[in-house]
């Protein structure tokens, strides 16, 4: 078991169990097993414990290819997964747009409030003025129940088809960049195109979170699938790593959200 652990940081054995309880469940019932809302970097660590040649197989979704955050179902080889197997409710909020604008924080500060986790629920879509989330369809109810105020503003709940979900306005942008190491630093410097000290400044004055946790490391090693924010520059996302180069650096993929 330690064989598996080194391959990822400390802080991660316990979602590494539980990718590890949900492979013996398939394989001990031979029935599915359905995960809450993973984001991309626990995506990338049970895309990396499965593999492609095992007789488990996975899928993610989180209401479409683009989502961030995806619900995992894991299934064994005689299994074809639906849609509907995700059980995953689409959700429009209803505001006075003439009075009152909402951003992603405070929606997310809102849900939160309820006493539910994040895991539990996917992508928040804002564009123009209008809003959307997704979340497990178990929680529909109670959120429609109790989600009637964002900030002062009065809000109502309405379910939507999953074919209605809105595109965000802002997309990410691919690119293959060539960088001397996997330091925090160096790839928010590459990624905003900064220069390293400033980069360095940013992540001391606690302006940086990598997967949600503010991270005040510059030397912190990144890996595939981490996501990164920094306050007033954007989000990245360190997609795959490709290829060492001749003269020893990394070839990346990144995606880049300013």
């Amino acid at each position: 078991m330690s064989e598996v652990y080194q391959h990822f940081r400390p802080e991660e054995k316990e979602f590494i169990d539980q990718v590890i309880a949900w492979q013996e469940y398939v394989n001990q019932t031979y029935a599915p097993k359905l995960t809450d809302f993973l984001d991309p970097r626990e995506q990338y660590i049970l895309r990396s414990m499965i593999g492609e040649q095992n007789e488990i197989k996975y899928q993610f979704f989180g209401g479409t290819v683009q989502s961030e955050r995806k619900r995992a179902l894991l299934f064994p080889e005689y299994y074809q997964p639906e849609v509907d197997d995700f059980q995953i409710g689409l959700y429009e909020i209803n505001y006075p747009t003439k009075f009152v604008q909402l951003d992603h924080r405070m929606i997310l500060g809102s849900i939160m409030s309820l006493g539910i986790k994040r895991e539990k629920f996917g992508d928040i879509i804002i564009h123009e003025d209008r809003i959307q989330f997704l979340t497990e369809l178990t929680l529909e109810d109670y959120i429609r129940v109790h989600l009637s105020q964002i900030g002062k503003a009065k809000i109502s709940i309405v379910k939507q088809d999953l074919a209605a979900i809105l595109s965000p306005k802002e997309q990410w942008k691919e690119k293959e960049t060539s960088i001397s190491s996997l330091r925090l630093d160096i790839l928010i410097a590459t990624a905003f195109q900064i220069s390293r000290s400033k980069a360095q400044l940013v992540i001391q004055q606690g302006k940086t979170k990598v997967n949600w946790g503010i991270t005040e490391q510059t030397s912190f090693e990144c890996a595939s699938g981490d996501v990164i924010s920094v306050r007033g520059l954007g989000r990245c996302t360190l997609l795959e790593i490709l290829r060492v180069t001749k003269k020893d650096k990394l070839r990346v993929k990144l995606g880049v959200l300013k």
